[in-house]
This record gives C-alpha cells, sequence and structure tokens, in this order.
C-alpha cells in the first residue's frame, strides 16, 4: 500500500500538479514572508524539474518572452570577465539576475496547466488578508500585533502599497466584466473592495513611488476597458480623486508636501535628505554608463564605482551606494547599453505578451506595468520580493495567454472545415 502511493506520488501527472501547489504556496507566501518565498521557490523547482518538457522549454527560449531574460542573464555571466572588482563582488552581482531563469520554467508550465488563474487569485486573496490586517492595526491600536511602521503587519510600506495598487486595479477589472454581466451586487462588492486598497494607500501608509504607478494604470484600464474615451475619463476621475485624497487626506497632502520640499533642497549639503539621495545616485549614475557606454563596467561593479566617486565628498555625495535605484541604470552600469537594450526589449516583449483580451491578460500587463514604472525609481527586479512577483506574475499570467492562444489556433480548422460546403 505504502509502495503504491509512493509510486503515484512519483508519478509524472502527480509531480505537476504538485508543482502547480506550490506555486500557488509561492503565491500566498510573496506578500508575508521572505523566508516562506524562498523555501516555496526551491520546492517548486525540486517538484518541477522531473516534469521538464525539453521541447516545450526550447520552445519557449525561442520566443522573446521566454529566450530574452536568459539573454539577459547569459550577458551577466560575460560581463563576469570584465568587470575590474573582486570575484566576491561579482558573483553578489550576478544574483539579481538568477531569478530571470525561472520566466521561461513558468510560461512552459502554465502554457500546460490550467491552474494559472488559481495562483494569481491566491496572491490576490493573500494581499487582501494584508489589507484586513492593515485596516485592523488602524481601527484597533491596541490590537496585538508588532509593527514597525504604522498600518503595515508585515515587510515595509513600499512593498504594501504596490501590492494593494495592483490588486485594486485587477479587481476594478474584475468589478467591470461582473457589471457588463448585470451582476450588481457582486459589482459593487468588488468597488467596494477596490476602494479599501485605494483608501488605505492614501490615508494609512504609501510609498511615493506608488503615486507614480497609479495614474498609468488608471489610463491603460480606461483604454483597455472604452479606448480613448477611457483614457479622457480615467484622466477626468483622476483629477477629482486624486484631488480629493490629497485635500481629504492630511497623510497624503504631508507626503506630497514633503517630497516637494525635499526637491527644493536637493544639492543642500547640510540637509540631505531621500530625494537628495536618489537625484545624486541617478547624476552619478548616468556619468559611470558615460565612461563605459557599450558594454559597462561589468557584472557587480556598482558598489565599486559608488565608492570611488564617494571619495572627498560631503552630503548625499559622500553616500557610497550599492543600488542607482533605477532598473535600467542598474543594469547599464555593469553591462552598458548593450544590456539596457536587452531590459528595455524583455519588457516590451512581456508587455507585447499581455496585448490580448481576458483577465489573466490585463493581471500580466497589470505585473509588468508595475515593475516597469517602478523601476525609474527602484531596481525592483533584482529586489526579492517584487522582483519573484515580476517572474511569477509574468510567468503564471503569460502561460496562460499562451495557452489561450494555442486553443484558437487549434479551433480554427475544425471552425473553417464546418464552413467548408465543398467539405461538407
Amino acid at each position: 500500500m505504502i509502495t503504491s502511493l509512493r509510486v503515484k506520488a512519483l508519478e509524472p501527472k502527480a509531480l505537476e500538479q504538485n508543482a502547480d501547489w506550490l506555486a500557488i504556496g509561492v503565491a500566498i507566501s510573496l506578500p508575508w514572508s521572505t523566508t516562506a518565498t524562498g523555501i516555496l521557490v526551491v520546492l517548486w523547482l525540486v517538484a518541477y524539474v522531473p516534469t521538464l518538457d525539453l521541447a516545450a522549454i526550447r520552445r519557449q527560449l525561442m520566443s522573446a518572452a521566454g529566450g530574452l531574460p536568459v539573454a539577459l542573464w547569459l550577458l551577466a555571466i560575460a560581463g563576469l570577465f570584465w568587470g575590474d572588482v573582486t570575484w566576491h563582488e561579482r558573483l553578489s552581482g550576478l544574483g539579481g539576475f538568477h531569478r530571470l531563469l525561472a520566466i521561461p520554467l513558468l510560461l512552459a508550465q502554465f502554457r500546460r496547466s490550467d491552474n494559472g488563474m488559481r495562483v494569481l487569485f491566491a496572491f490576490l486573496l493573500s494581499t487582501t488578508a494584508v489589507l484586513i490586517a492593515s485596516w485592523l492595526l488602524v481601527l484597533f491600536p491596541s490590537f496585538p500585533w508588532r509593527t514597525n511602521e504604522f498600518g503595515v503587519p508585515v515587510k515595509d510600506y513600499i512593498l504594501q502599497s504596490e501590492d494593494f495598487l495592483m490588486c485594486a486595479f485587477v479587481v476594478l477589472a474584475i468589478a467591470l466584466a461582473a457589471w457588463r454581466e448585470g451582476r450588481w451586487r457582486t459589482a459593487v462588492a468588488l468597488v467596494a473592495l477596490s476602494v479599501l486598497f485605494l483608501a488605505d494607500i492614501a490615508f494609512v501608509n504609501t510609498g511615493r513611488t506608488t503615486l507614480l504607478v497609479a495614474p498609468v494604470m488608471a489610463l491603460l484600464l480606461g483604454w483597455r476597458e472604452f479606448g480613448w474615451k477611457g483614457v479622457v475619463g480615467a484622466l477626468v476621475l483622476g483629477c477629482i480623486i486624486g484631488g480629493a485624497a490629497a485635500a481629504g487626506s492630511p497623510y497624503l497632502k504631508a507626503r506630497l508636501e514633503n517630497s516637494v520640499r525635499e526637491f527644493q533642497e536637493f544639492r543642500k549639503d547640510d540637509a540631505p535628505n531621500s530625494t537628495a539621495f536618489h537625484l545624486e545616485f541617478l547624476i552619478k549614475s548616468v556619468s559611470f554608463v558615460k565612461t563605459a557606454p557599450i558594454f559597462g563596467h561589468g557584472t557587480g561593479s556598482i558598489p565599486q564605482q559608488f565608492r570611488s566617486a564617494a571619495v572627498g565628498q560631503t552630503g548625499a555625495a559622500a553616500v557610497a551606494s550599492v543600488n542607482p535605484h533605477n532598473q535600467i541604470l542598474t543594469v547599464a552600469i555593469q553591462l552598458g547599453l548593450v544590456g539596457a537594450a536587452v531590459l528595455l526589449a524583455m519588457w516590451a516583449a512581456h508587455f507585447m505578451l499581455f496585448a490580448g483580451s481576458g483577465l489573466g491578460a490585463w493581471i500580466g500587463m497589470v505585473v509588468v506595468t508595475d515593475n516597469v514604472v517602478s523601476s525609474l525609481v527602484n531596481s525592483h527586479l533584482f529586489d526579492f520580493t517584487q522582483g519573484w512577483i515580476y517572474v511569477f506574475g509574468v510567468g503564471v499570467a503569460g502561460g496562460m495567454a499562451l495557452r489561450q492562444r494555442d486553443g484558437v489556433r487549434a479551433a480554427q480548422p475544425a471552425v473553417s472545415h464546418e464552413a467548408d460546403p465543398v467539405t461538407a
């Protein structure tokens, strides 16, 4: 009996199901625990590798969506050999590129699996649980939950507000679909949930990156649902809602005013601030790229570049950062304009992957848009949680999009055959 169960557990179908369930586990863990996510990703790989279909993987590697992430990783491998830093720093710099290798694997997995939507909804439900915990901390200050930031039960406010923003726009799209189908109560409930996500961003805690991404998301949703009329409507509604939120939320108003003040104080050595640091890193990063524009300074070279530039400086200029806080420059410093071009091509390929209709395509577009826009002021592709959200979001939703296209292609010959009066 025990032997029989062991044999069944090792059957390809059982292994495929285990890999799907572990991907669901990764999605659930992402908003909550870095440690759990790391363990579950390893277990997912262990379960998935024995089920690998080499032909399917080869097909993904030959596509832009699956091949360009691997091309960027290979370029980073090559960059190990022209960097002028220690091998420890070179290998540390390579670490951010490794997770890109999971994208073609996930594309292949969820091109054949029908559990993709379960993975995506697992992330939505898990983030909704974080939302509930956040409001409990706000409404009940004595609630027994240790936290370092107001209204942030786990991790940090930057990640939380970005997760809430992505989920808010996914839920809004589902609400619009329910409204079109005449399911009014469902639509109202979903809009209410989306408002709770957005209200937490406006009144509880938010990152400035989220405020940068939100208008882009609104314009994309307007275009997707209503075309140019939707874009105009999103602009008008965005101005009204944004103005009302800024006026009605002392927290959001103070956040915006503080950002403006910090920008005005840039270059004051006696008062370095977050904005000053970001601008200083940006200016220095551009100068680093100029000194090695084609292939960069090599993988892992960023800390050394900032250390050298900080010598003899004061204020924000004296900070030897290890992060340029810009994904394009993070790649360009190490791999030059060639690496930056591969990164931009990868983003473009992933965006085009979700050009179709359907909820999965919209979720994928939300994930790509969030990563691309937020990466203007962060290196989120190389940050642990944001990087894995991108990899699993693109891999799972992309696999679903490819599966849908395969189904359409498979149905076309049958339709044309039935419609052909000669062969009838």
